[in-house]
């Protein structure tokens, strides 16, 4: 039934309770899962910032290389327990990056756990689960982590 789980991470605890769910449908399935992690770029550089565009640079590749050292530690955990695992790391809005990369890859399935944001945090910060829920054209799996999780 599914080939392809694409599994959207952010380095959080929280994003990670939906690990034991995406092990248990790999195994299940055989299928290859596919964990991502979007870095999201800065707002543009006006004309008297450009000169700070090179230190903007080195931050944005910074931030790319800890998200690949850290999807390749999530991978390694995975792959021992005889997962097939690849990683990716994109740049870009985080809604549109997963949702990319899901018909990219051709991902039968997304599995992404949502923070359970209430309130006000919700409303400045938005939802990127329920941002892919209401735009993607495949099956999502959806958990609600908590704290603790």
């Amino acid at each position: 039934m599914y080939r392809t789980i694409l599994v959207p991470l952010d380095g959080s605890m929280r994003a990670e309770a939906i690990l034991r769910h995406v092990e248990e449908l790999a195994h299940r399935f055989g299928a290859n899962v596919i964990l991502v992690q979007v870095v999201e770029p800065a707002p543009p550089i006006g004309v008297a910032e450009k000169a700070y565009a090179n230190l903007h640079q080195q931050e944005i590749d910074q931030r790319i290389t800890r998200a690949q050292s850290y999807l390749t530690g999530v991978q390694g955990i995975l792959r021992e327990k005889g997962i097939h695992t690849q990683v990716r790391v994109v740049c870009g809005p985080v809604v549109e990056a997963i949702i990319n990369v899901a018909r990219r890859e051709d991902a039968d399935l997304i599995a992404i756990a949502s923070h359970g944001r209430s309130g006000l945090s919700q409303v400045f910060y938005g939802s990127v689960a329920a941002g892919v829920l209401h735009r993607i054209d495949r099956p999502l799996l959806l958990i609600r982590s908590r704290d603790g999780e």
